[in-house]
């Protein structure tokens, strides 16, 4: 944990409300997420069959790998055993809805769950504002210690585009949902190519809305789905955006890498460089890049970067990001500084990496509070 770790936490401490003044002191209001929708598989990779119960999980991406690997050095084909320990629904609209929510804010989603809407959908949101335009996507997320492995079939997300949500869903309840909510949030860009478009289209309609988000949340997800061309034609349409509100774009470490090389040019580079190769590209308000072991955001104060205190035997590290996420967007909701909002959202994915379970507004408190312990 270096000084600039402890100068975040401490902002975050004095920043963020103390567990005593929560929930009150939290303005829970309306947050908008959009535009994807997942039925997740949560799955583990088998390495030896002992017996019909008894078995040896395979643990490392790495040691999956080392099979591949094996298999196509010696010409031959290759199967896994593997185990489903649950489903649930998942995507960027799932989980930061299920994240506001349990904090009592009032979610709203627009996304792909179905037609009619699917039970799974039905029985998780069905209270709050739930907007169907089309089928959802099916993934099996496969859980190692030191990362995952997700197999998606995307679903009508990749097809969505700004007239296919102007028609699906249409002008003025956009701007009805967009009025007076806290947060828009929007991902994933691997999974809709369009999404610039759709950047585009929402900055149009900013105009038409009395009461709109103070901040727009980006996670442009698994970018090495899209080639270089692709992103690098997209870019400015989050610097468009920019222009009427806050935006803040968020990527995992590997997908900030990406980027920087994508519109940067590729180049051996440090996390911080490459966070601030990106946020020169895009120019967003902030860009803010996550990791397993530091978190790194760029704003008009500069760069600065927050150690994670890291986890030897997590619990679930499927939607990690998604929740990283989630505390970010409560940072940005709470008018947090770039490095207190980050320390939130490590605190967020810290406590679900730990319980795979959803942390109470106390629990994110108490995490801030002992964050320099967990070291």
């Amino acid at each position: 944990m270096d000084e600039a770790t402890r100068r975040a936490v401490t902002d975050a401490r004095e920043q963020f409300p103390d567990a005593e003044a929560l929930p009150e002191a939290v303005d829970r209001g309306r947050v908008v997420f959009g535009f994807d929708g997942y039925l997740d598989r949560v799955r583990e990779v088998v390495a030896d069959r002992i017996d019909p119960d008894t078995y040896e999980r395979l643990p490392t991406i790495a040691a999956f790998g080392e099979r591949v690997d094996d298999s196509v050095a010696a010409d031959s084909s290759l199967t896994f055993e593997w185990l489903e320990n649950g489903r649930r629904t998942g995507g960027h609209t799932c989980h930061l809805a299920r994240a506001f929510g349990a904090w009592a804010f009032d979610p709203t989603l627009v996304g792909m769950y179905g037609d009619p809407v699917h039970d799974a959908f039905e029985a998780e949101f069905g209270e709050y504002d739930l907007n169907s335009m089309g089928a959802p996507g099916v993934t099996d997320a496969v859980e190692f210690d030191d990362g995952k492995l997700m197999l998606s079939e995307i679903g009508d997300t990749m097809r969505l585009d700004w007239a296919a949500l102007d028609e699906r869903f249409g002008h003025d309840r956009l701007v009805q949902r967009l009025d007076g909510a806290d947060l828009l949030g929007m991902g994933y860009w691997s999974e809709a190519p369009n999404l610039p478009d759709i950047l585009d289209g929402l900055r149009d309609v900013w105009d038409d809305v009395e009461s709109p988000p103070g901040h727009v949340l980006v996670d442009p997800g698994d970018v090495r789905k899209l080639d270089a061309d692709r992103l690098r034609a997209g870019r400015d349409a989050i610097g468009r955006l920019d222009a009427v509100t806050d935006v803040v774009v968020s990527s995992n470490r590997a997908e900030t890498g990406v980027l920087a090389d994508a519109f940067a040019g590729e180049a051996e580079r440090t996390f911080e460089a490459a966070a601030e190769a990106v946020h020169e590209a895009l120019d967003p308000t902030w860009f803010v890049g996550h990791g397993v072991d530091r978190s790194v955001v760029v704003s008009p104060a500069g760069t600065d970067s927050v150690s994670v205190p890291a986890v030897e035997d997590p619990e679930l590290t499927t939607s990690s990001g998604d929740h990283f996420n989630a505390g970010l967007g409560l940072g940005l909701v709470t008018d947090l500084s770039p490095a207190a909002a980050v320390v939130v959202g490590n605190a967020v994915a810290g406590h679900f990496v730990r319980t795979a379970d959803q942390p109470s507004l106390g629990e994110v408190r108490s995490f801030v509070d002992t964050y320099d312990e967990k070291f």
